[in-house]
């Protein structure tokens, strides 16, 4: 915060001089040398960039034992520093613990690259994936404190399931797996979504609030996230290029798994909040095998599309979320205007035809902003 802002707000009357003088007091206390800071981090970069170089210009000439040693000293060493030293750390910059098991977690996904490297290995890629969260999403659950651990862990759990899956169905030309296999892996694409209930659990019980909230809200995306596309591809007849059942199958454990997650969610947070954000992921589970059924019908896979996103904008309206308020007013507006372009594409090559959709889009999106402005909660709350 400026000085020059402190005193402004002074001479527009919103604070006396009092408080002035205490802001003022205390921004230069707290004042940090951000050029000084930029001098130093640019030095470090650059020092870093060099290791590098030098490394990579001498990498096939160090053994290969070798490099893997330095690469496990270095991960026990962060384990060690944060198995000492994480309180001391803590007390100093919370955010020092958290670059610290961020790079942790880092070095333990690189190293499965590394050894593939040096052995001249290979393997699906979901399963070093899922080595790494057997060995490093506790480390990351026990001592991660804000969004980048909450993203790596969630991301990797992300992008384990669905290579695993993809592992085991695409490129195939052997038959449909068995609907047993097929709901496995519907179980398998849905379980990220799983960490929402265990966060939501967490939030009460921890001292570390802020990890356990970004955790649940990346859940809660992952989950409107998979329900909007299995919408999106509803709408383009995404789901008539295989078997019958195949894809039902996958939706249906897919949707009961989240379902099954929103209602935990709703358990361990029995607040408005809590019943908000539980609805909102129960929602997206119901939604998954509905976009199935309503397959190549464009106006009803975009109507259910619509309804999944006023039922977000009707929970966040309950819980004061501003901010998740105005963007769901935001993506009906922006399918409402996909949606005209897909039933009217022939007007389109028209200047008429063209002329209609501008005046359609501006419309659409005048009436989005008095919505947004009009209904949205006067706060906002913390999901």
């Amino acid at each position: 915060m400026s000085a020059r802002k402190i005193a402004t707000w002074h001479e527009a009357g919103l604070i006396d001089a009092a408080t002035r003088d205490r802001l003022l007091a205390y921004e230069t206390q707290h004042a940090r040398p951000l050029a000084l800071w930029a001098v130093f981090g640019i030095g470090a970069l650059a020092i870093g960039l060099g290791l590098v170089s030098v490394i990579a210009a001498n990498w096939e000439e160090i053994p290969g034992l070798l490099r893997l040693g330095v690469h496990l000293a270095l991960i026990a060493g962060a384990l060690a520093a944060l198995f000492l030293r994480e309180d001391r750390l803590a007390e100093t910059s919370p955010w020092a613990v958290e670059a610290l098991v961020f790079v942790t977690a880092a070095l333990g996904l690189t190293f499965f690259g590394h050894l593939g490297q040096v052995y001249q290995t290979s393997s699906p890629l979901w399963q070093p994936l899922a080595v790494w969260l057997a060995l490093f999403a506790q480390q990351l659950l026990l001592s991660g404190r804000s969004w980048p651990s909450a993203l790596a862990l969630l991301g990797g759990a992300v992008w384990c399931a669905w290579d695993y899956a993809s592992a085991h169905t695409g490129f195939r030309t052997s038959p449909a797996p068995a609907t047993g296999w097929l709901l496995w892996l519907g179980v398998v694409t849905a379980l990220p979504v799983a960490f929402a209930p265990l966060a939501a659990a967490m939030r009460a019980r921890s001292q570390r609030p802020d990890f356990w909230r970004r955790l649940e809200q990346l859940a809660l995306a992952y989950a409107v996230a998979a329900a909007s596309f299995a919408c999106a591809l509803a709408s383009a007849d995404g789901f008539g290029h295989s078997g019958p059942g195949e894809h039902w199958a996958r939706m249906l454990a897919s949707g009961a798994v989240a379902l099954l997650a929103g209602l935990g969610v709703m358990a361990a947070r029995p607040g408005t909040s809590g019943r908000m954000a539980g609805a909102i992921i129960a929602g997206a589970g119901a939604a998954v095998p509905l976009a199935y059924l309503v397959n190549d019908a464009v106006v009803v896979a975009a109507a259910l599309f619509m309804a999944l996103w006023i039922g977000i904008a009707a929970a966040a309206l309950a819980a004061h979320w501003r901010g998740v308020f105005q963007m769901s007013v935001g993506v009906i507006a922006l399918r409402l205007i996909i949606l005209s372009f897909e039933l009217a594409s022939d007007l389109l090559l028209s200047g008429f035809g063209l002329i209609l959709s501008g005046l359609m889009i501006l419309g659409v999106a005048w009436l989005a902003v008095r919505v947004s402005k009009r209904f949205a909660p006067a706060e906002e709350r913390a999901a």
